[in-house]
């Protein structure tokens, strides 16, 4: 264990020891297929499923597609998904850790410090022979207890200051930052200053995470040194979400503009770029 990660052996070895686990199940993908559908077919044995739409964001609206929950609302959610204040979660999603890391995220935020992502996610649970058990499992519900501003969380004000001042990190594609492919939001482009940074460069073809030094190297050639204040952001606050945890990885700290662009285009008075450079 990385302390930020940990891998399906040791996983496996924590669940028999004995060591009380709150495992969240926080499948989801863009445009589907349903990720309670997914679980159901077949999940980590005691895990609990997080809907990230549902209980992982505010309803969508002029914060963006996927805006911060506000913090009784998320603490009731992981209150009915088992959480308990002081005793370790982890979270997993398919296999690349997109949606988990913004569970992890969301829980380092309101001051949960014992949560991990399973690294490779399902997929490295079912290669290492897991077991696994179907139909939907209910945890008795926990006790935690949101405490907000754990991490950075920045609005586009600061967003577009750290575009100037700092390193601000697009973690779509290169093609939605370049303006050429945008098949979610009404307007193509980046944010002014942003650095393009596809999170799909965090992660191995399995979907496990590089090494720390090889993330570190990546970062280092974008600019995120550590000198400067970094933070990331995306479509929605989800794939920003997995930048931040892999520059946590690499040993940088960073902030996250939850809104990203889904909610930096609401304003028509906000600048727009396009094309290959910041």
């Amino acid at each position: 264990m990385t302390g930020v990660l940990v891998t399906a052996a040791e996983l496996a070895g924590l669940c028999a020891d004995g060591r009380p686990v709150t495992l969240l199940d926080v499948r989801w993908r863009l445009g589907g297929p349903a990720g309670r559908e997914l679980y159901e077919a077949g999940h980590i044995p005691g895990a609990v499923f997080v809907d990230l739409d549902r209980h992982l964001a505010a309803p969508p609206g002029p914060g963006g597609r996927h805006p911060m929950p506000a913090a009784r609302a998320f603490q009731a959610a992981m209150r009915a998904a088992g959480v308990r204040d002081g005793q370790l979660v982890v979270v997993y999603d398919d296999a690349d850790s997109t949606a988990a890391a913004r569970a992890w995220w969301l829980l380092r935020y309101f001051g949960h410090d014992q949560v991990l992502v399973l690294d490779g996610g399902f997929r490295a649970w079912t290669a290492a022979a897991g077991l696994v058990e179907t139909g939907e499992t209910s945890a008795p519900p926990g006790d935690f207890r949101a405490r907000p501003g754990q991490l950075g969380l920045l609005d586009a004000d600061a967003a577009a200051a750290l575009a100037r001042d700092g390193v601000l990190l697009d973690a779509r594609s290169a093609e939605r930052y370049r303006g050429e492919a945008e098949h979610v939001d009404p307007v193509p482009g980046h944010i002014p200053g942003a650095v393009s940074a596809p999170t799909a460069a965090n992660v191995n073809p399995d979907g496990t995470f590089l090494r720390a030094t090889e993330l570190a190297e990546r970062f280092g050639s974008l600019g995120a040194t550590g000198d400067r204040p970094v933070a990331a952001y995306c479509g929605s606050g989800v794939t920003a979400a997995h930048e931040v945890l892999a520059l946590t990885l690499a040993g940088i700290p960073a902030g996250l503009y939850v809104g990203s662009w889904s909610d930096w285009i609401t304003d028509p008075a906000r600048p727009v770029a396009t094309g290959p450079t910041p």
